[in-house]
């Protein structure tokens, strides 16, 4: 909020209401809401198709022509059953809401704001695909996660291909100390994948979520990524 343009807009998307809410007033009282930063807020689940419409929606109806950049931010996504192995996984159900939720939202999302948002008029594109180290690497009990970090890079990767005036980063923002952290901590099924998550909190090694969103403002700020790239927080 402190390095967009006064006359900027944050659309900020969850399912927590009283949550965003609670961010929408902090950040109007800052001194970029002062400055002129508009903040609105969609509680929406991004799983389901009503929860797209009501982004959209708010993010239009907060649009302006003065506007000439529109940054979207694909974060919304869960960690999974991490407590099973992938032969347990027989419910096609089961895993096609993971995949909803964690591949087809992203995927739909993205479209809808390139179709609501077309580029002309010199109006530019930044599409951010939050993504992990699992997208590249196996973790043992975590295929539902790994799948899909996996799924969500190479859609960017094609996005990135099909529309080269677009801007496409896949940024990962490494061992967050987060809710979902400690998810993993006590709930892996494989015994070295746990002892290793358990290692990073007691060592120190977990980042805050202030000290990741800082290194992904830096990469968008110097825009000198290749479009569609991998970009580790360690990289930066």
């Amino acid at each position: 909020s402190r390095l967009v343009q006064p006359g900027s807009v944050l659309v900020l998307a969850a399912r927590s209401g009283d949550e965003l809410r609670a961010l929408q007033d902090e950040l109007t009282a800052s001194e970029a809401g002062r400055a002129g930063l508009k903040v609105r807020v969609a509680v929406a689940d991004v799983g389901r198709t009503e929860g797209l419409e009501a982004i959209i929606r708010s993010s239009a109806e907060a649009f302006s022509e003065n506007i000439d950049r529109v940054i979207l931010i694909n974060n919304a996504a869960s960690l999974g059953d991490v407590s099973r192995f992938t032969r347990s996984f027989t419910d096609m159900a089961e895993v096609d809401s993971y995949l909803s939720l964690n591949v087809s939202s992203s995927l739909c999302l993205t479209a809808r704001v390139l179709q609501a948002f077309p580029g002309r008029g010199g109006l530019r594109h930044t599409v951010v695909n939050v993504t992990s180290l699992c997208a590249l690497q196996p973790f043992r009990s975590w295929v539902l996660y790994c799948t899909g970090k996996a799924a969500r890079e190479m859609m960017f990767r094609v996005l990135a291909e099909e529309e080269p005036e677009l801007r496409v980063l896949n940024y990962s923002p490494g061992p967050l100390d987060t809710e979902m952290q400690q998810e993993a901590r006590s709930r892996t099924a494989d015994p070295e994948v746990k002892i290793a998550f358990s290692d990073m909190k007691t060592r120190g090694q977990l980042l805050t979520c202030e000290e990741s969103c800082a290194k992904l403002m830096k990469v968008l700020l110097e825009d000198g990524f290749s479009s569609g790239a991998h970009i580790d927080v360690y990289d930066v």
